[in-house]
């Protein structure tokens, strides 16, 4: 499986009745295909993992390991706050065919550091195949210390992390104390071009659901050493990243591909709503200064 490169957060699309709609997902998947990622990520936090069916899930990996080649990674969100659902969750979503598990840690259990290398180890011990650790404290209320990811890259199936925490400092730390050990991926498109030249190995994106070609074009530019032009990139992105998050993630994203055309329409499942009309226009010009609309 390979982890480094850009892997897009897939939203998972539904109709109106609340259905996943496979047809939709389809398109998505050609998108990101002719955008030139490296991988999607199946059932994570923009894909409503909260409110998905265990074969909602299985259903979307199946599709996608059908749909896409060999060589774009389909990786699987397995997370949860109670440790053998995680296991038997992450067990599940390689027998349904995902080439890895990014499992993000506990939610409002607020464990200690000791509970997470516990927690993680159990699920790693549970794996098929290789597993991504997943820190997004502003979401969990829960933060993993560099010095924990460091002690649980010695476990064989624990082989990176995505770290959506815009702090350059703890992605130093990261590389500093993970070395060759684990692929370090930035969870955060607004710093994302920051910690291309801090030196990470590429992105689990949000932004890329909308814009994968230009996502992947900057990644790859600046993994190469080209932080110039990918800079130029990321400044037509910057209006692009902010907007998707103007209400809470994946709203926007949804409304932005009905926008063009990826996807039927922009439902989601409650407690999320549909983007306020108010933010419409911030949305369109974010997509025309990203050169998508």
């Amino acid at each position: 499986m390979n982890t480094v490169g850009t892997m897009v957060a897939l939203a998972s699309p539904m109709d109106a009745a609340g259905r996943v709609d496979r047809a939709s997902f389809q398109r998505m998947l050609d998108f990101q295909l002719a955008g030139g990622v490296d991988g999607v990520v199946v059932g994570g936090t923009t894909g409503e993992s909260a409110t998905l069916t265990v074969e909602e899930l299985s259903d979307l990996i199946r599709t996608a390991r059908a749909h896409l080649p060999e060589s774009v990674s389909v990786i699987a969100g397995s997370g949860s706050n109670s440790t053998q659902r995680a296991a038997d969750l992450t067990r599940l979503v390689f027998e349904a065919g995902a080439d890895g598990a990014m499992v993000v840690t506990p939610f409002y259990n607020k464990p200690t550091q000791g509970g997470l290398v516990r927690h993680y180890e159990a699920v790693a011990d549970a794996a098929l195949g290789p597993v991504l650790l997943y820190n997004v404290p502003s979401r969990t209320a829960c933060d993993m210390h560099p010095s924990t990811v460091a002690e649980l890259a010695q476990h064989e199936r624990i082989v990176a992390v995505k770290e959506a925490v815009a702090d350059m400092q703890r992605l130093r730390e990261l590389r500093e104390r993970c070395g060759d050990q684990l692929a370090v991926l930035s969870g955060d498109d607004g710093s994302l071009i920051d910690a291309l030249e801090v030196g990470v190995d590429g992105t689990v994106s949000v932004t890329a659901n909308v814009a994968p070609k230009a996502m992947a074009q900057m990644v790859a530019l600046g993994r190469g050493g080209n932080l110039g032009a990918a800079r130029k990139i990321d400044d037509r992105l910057r209006k692009l990243h902010a907007a998707l998050f103007v209400e809470s993630n994946p709203i926007a994203v949804k409304w932005a591909l009905t926008r063009l055309g990826v996807i039927d329409g922009p439902d989601l499942r409650l407690p999320l709503t549909p983007l306020d009309g108010a933010h419409e226009a911030l949305l369109d010009d974010a997509l025309r200064t990203a050169g998508l609309h």
